[in-house]
This record gives structure tokens, C-alpha cells and sequence, in this order.
């Protein structure tokens, strides 16, 4: 999982002037840097200017924030980003016969000098984030009520120096407070249930308590206390409701830690509805902008892929005439977005058309694909005519893949939150895909990392990450051999 990924927190501030700054950086550095380099050549700006530039905005917004990633990181991270962009640009300039409207020498210049521009422009966010504020905000003191496992990660975030949600500096944590204890007192009895309770106590935690739930209040006044975090469950909202009585005493900012760490979440943000403040835990990452972002991407690049690759569809489909009896495309249903039913196209690979409440998945040396429908499966030829799927809107170029209604009954009864990768239309091809999950799950294992994947694709949707798998794509057609 690339590093930024990890770096992202349940609820991150979206008005966060530091997180703009930093989402803001990566594509008005590359823009200023090309604008710059073609005044100091003195090549007029033309048509072509404006579209790489708006190429260059489509897959570098919004940025990626690098301001607390080691340097050797940060740098790498931006030398694999920026060289993927500038292949797809390349690419996309070449397919439209575009390259020479270009001065090569300012393009070969601006290629060059971005990266350096980028991290030296991290490096000076850095250096501006952590000047703009006293020292004791940049390493705020903490305490966390509770001790538990909720607990447990939110400190292992802390002292692994995670960045607040609201862009603010990191904390600095002091310790916990928990009315429970790694073991009873001597000559005293546990009560029933104290057990259950003790053996969830981490270790850590346990070892920095420093007093029970009584103690928090008067402890955080006394050692002025930035931030407080309440990990505690939600049954116990009457202790909870005492707590944040006796902290408003103090002036430490408190936040609630909700424990929802057991289910899948996916977009979860803080939304504010009518004044009342509404947590989402699992919601499309295409609403509003993104939905209408990813239709344009859909549709651009649909239909100018299949202009290209008519001919290529037209030998696809005499190959399967010829090759075995039967008709050219295969009709098969599956469940799109919202798990809504839809019917799916390829081209025909195999003699049977299985369609009913049990399919078969291919399997390696399979007897009922053709010795076409091999070739087709291996170079993934067959899913071409889904590109209809696509531009009819049933479809996405990139998303989970569609498996079969009988695979999908089976594996939603098998693995939790199996049902989620419904949030988002299925596509031709996906993270999973680029990432090895490809061809055949005879494993609960192989589905449950393929579903992982597809999570993951919810949970960190960009405009940029779509085009990466499209690029790592083409490079599988040729050199992947898990299909079959």
C-alpha cells in the first residue's frame, strides 16, 4: 500500500488551510514550473500549452500531502508519481499526434527540473508549517481516557507521530486513565466479568495509567493538558456524559473516538446535517464533483478506445467465429452498482455459456475454453466489448470486477462487508487486477485479498489513481499469466 495511503485518517479536516496548502502543492508547482520555463525560452504559448497543462491539473489534483514523510521517502514518492504522469501525458500526446507542437527543449527542461521544484517546495511547507506555530502547539501534550483497544491504536498513531486530523502539529502523549487494572488488588476478589475486562487492557496502556476515571479532570487542569481523547464504548455514554462535564472545566480541546474499528468503513467523514452532526462510515466516494469527473473519464476515454481498438474487436470476433460454433459475444449477469442486476459482454472464450445459480470458475487447462478463447482470456481480449457496458453507464473502466450472481450469493455469505465493492460501478479493470488478484480465486483467501483491494480502491478514489491502473494495465495484457 503506498505510503500516502496509510498516512490518511478516519475524518480528515477537509478546510484545513495546511491539508489545502499541501493538497494545492503538487500541481501548482508542476504548472508554475512549466509556465516559468517557457517565458525563459520565449516559446509562445499556444493550444497545445493549455490542454498539457490541463492534462497535468486532471492527474495531479489534488496533491498529495509528503510534509512529515523522511525525505529519502517523500522524494522517491515523487519521482515514481511524477514518472508515471509524464508517461500517460507522453502516451495521450502520441495517440493524438500532438508531440510536435511542442518545443522539446522546454518540455525536456520542465520533465527534469519538476521533481526538484516539488520537494524543495515540501520541503519549504515543511519548514512554514512548523514555524507558524509555537513550540508547545507543534508537540501538543495528550492524555486518552481508557486503555483498551481502541486505545490501544489511537496511541500507537501518537507515538509513531501521526499528524492531527485538523493539520495542527503533532501531540505528545502523557499517559491514560482507566478504571481497570492489568491485575486485582491482594486479598481482594475480582468481580465477575473483571477478567474479560483485564485481559483487554493493553499492555502499554496499562503500563502508562495514570489514574483511574475520577482522576482524569482534576489531573488535565493541574498539568494543562492540550487534548484529551475519549476511547471509551458508547454503553458507557453516562460515564461518558460525566467526563465531558468535569473536562469543560478545563480548557483542553476533547475529542471522541467512536469504536468503529470492527466494521468496514469506507469514505467515512463528519458531515453536518441540519446542525446535527452525522457520522458516515461507509458512503461512494463518486457524489457531487468526483461522480460527475468519473462519467467524463468514463466517457473521453471509453469512446476513444474504442475508436482505436475497432479493428482490433473486428479480428477478435472472426477469430471466435471461426475458432468453435457458436456466437461471437457471451451475455452474463452481474451485479452492478448498488448491486443492482446487470448484463455483462464479452467475447465468446468457452463452449458452454453458463449463466444459471451455479458458474463454474475457469480453472487452468480448463476443457471448456477454446484453444481461441485461451489466447483471448490470457491477453484479457475477451472483456473488450464491456467498453459498451462503459459508455452505456452500466459499467466503469476502472472498478471491482463483476463476478457472477452465483459466486457473488456464495461469497457474501462467506466473507463480511463482501457486499461493499457494490458501492461503486463494476470496471473493466481494478486495483485488484494490478496487483496480482487476477484469474482464478479457488481460495477463500485469494477472494478475501481481492475484496481487500477493491476497499482499498473505495477508500482512496482519485482521478490520478484511475489512470495509474489503466497505465499498469496494458503492461498485464502482455506480461501477466494468472488468467486463464
Amino acid at each position: 500500500m503506498p505510503a500516502a495511503w496509510q498516512r490518511r485518517t478516519f475524518g480528515d479536516h477537509p478546510l484545513s488551510m495546511q491539508r489545502i496548502a499541501a493538497q494545492a502543492l503538487e500541481p501548482a508547482v508542476a504548472l508554475a514550473a512549466y509556465v516559468a520555463i517557457s517565458a525563459a525560452f520565449g516559446s509562445p504559448w499556444g493550444r497545445a500549452d493549455t490542454l498539457l497543462c490541463l492534462g497535468v491539473l486532471a492527474l495531479t489534483a489534488p496533491g498529495r500531502s509528503r510534509t512529515g514523510l523522511p525525505w529519502r521517502d517523500a522524494g522517491l514518492d515523487i519521482l515514481l508519481g511524477w514518472a508515471w504522469r509524464l508517461a500517460v501525458l507522453g502516451l495521450a500526446a502520441r495517440a493524438l499526434d500532438g508531440l510536435a507542437a511542442f518545443n522539446p527543449r522546454v518540455i525536456a527542461a520542465w520533465a527534469l527540473s519538476t521533481p526538484a521544484w516539488q520537494l524543495a517546495a515540501v520541503w519549504a511547507l515543511g519548514r512554514w508549517q512548523t514555524r507558524g506555530r509555537p513550540q508547545t502547539q507543534a508537540h501538543r501534550s495528550a492524555v486518552v481516557i481508557g486503555a483498551g483497544p481502541v486505545a490501544a491504536r489511537l496511541s500507537r498513531a501518537l507515538r509513531e507521530g501521526a499528524d492531527h486530523a485538523d493539520g495542527h502539529g503533532r501531540v505528545r502523549l502523557l499517559g491514560h486513565f482507566d478504571d481497570r487494572i492489568d491485575e486485582p488488588p491482594r486479598g481482594r476478589p475480582m468481580r465477575p466479568g473483571r477478567a474479560a475486562d483485564a485481559a483487554r487492557l493493553d499492555p502499554q496502556a496499562a503500563r502508562e495509567r495514570l489514574g483511574s476515571l475520577a482522576d482524569a479532570a482534576e489531573w488535565v487542569r493541574r498539568h494543562g493538558v492540550r487534548e484529551v481523547y475519549i476511547t471509551l464504548p458508547m454503553g458507557m455514554q453516562p460515564r461518558i456524559t460525566e467526563l465531558l462535564t468535569a473536562l469543560q472545566d478545563s480548557t483542553a480541546s476533547i475529542y471522541y473516538v467512536p469504536d468503529v474499528f470492527g466494521i468496514t468503513i469506507v469514505q467515512g467523514r463528519l458531515q453536518d446535517v441540519g446542525g446535527v452532526p452525522v457520522v458516515g462510515l461507509c458512503e461512494t466516494p463518486f457524489t457531487g464533483l468526483n461522480a460527475a469527473l468519473k462519467r467524463a473519464e468514463d466517457l473521453v476515454l471509453g469512446s476513444l478506445i474504442l475508436v482505436l481498438i475497432a479493428p482490433l474487436m473486428a479480428a477478435v470476433a472472426l477469430g471466435v467465429r471461426l475458432s468453435s460454433p457458436g456466437p461471437v459475444l457471451f451475455r452474463q449477469r452481474r451485479n452492478g452498482l448498488d448491486g443492482r442486476e446487470i448484463t455483462v459482454w464479452k467475447f465468446r472464450s468457452m463452449r458452454t455459456m453458463e449463466d444459471g445459480p451455479v458458474v463454474r470458475q475457469a480453472t487452468r487447462d480448463d476443457p471448456r475454453i477454446t484453444r481461441f478463447g485461451a489466447f483471448i482470456r490470457r491477453t484479457s481480449l475477451d472483456e473488450l466489448p464491456q467498453f459498451f457496458n462503459v459508455l452505456q453507464g452500466e459499467m466503469s473502466i476502472v472498478g471491482p470486477r463483476p463476478h457472477a450472481l452465483a459466486h457473488n450469493a456464495e461469497y457474501r455469505e462467506l466473507i463480511r462487508a463482501y457486499m461493499v465493492r457494490h458501492k461503486v460501478k463494476p470496471g473493466i479493470t481494478g486495483w485488484a487486477q494490478v496487483n496480482g488478484h487476477r484469474g482464478e480465486t479457488d481460495t477463500l483467501d485469494k477472494m478475501r485479498a481481492r475484496l481487500e483491494c477493491d476497499l482499498e480502491y473505495l477508500r482512496h478514489w482519485s482521478l490520478a489513481l484511475d489512470l495509474r491502473i489503466i497505465a499498469r494495465t496494458v503492461g498485464l495484457v502482455f506480461l501477466d499469466r494468472k488468467a486463464y
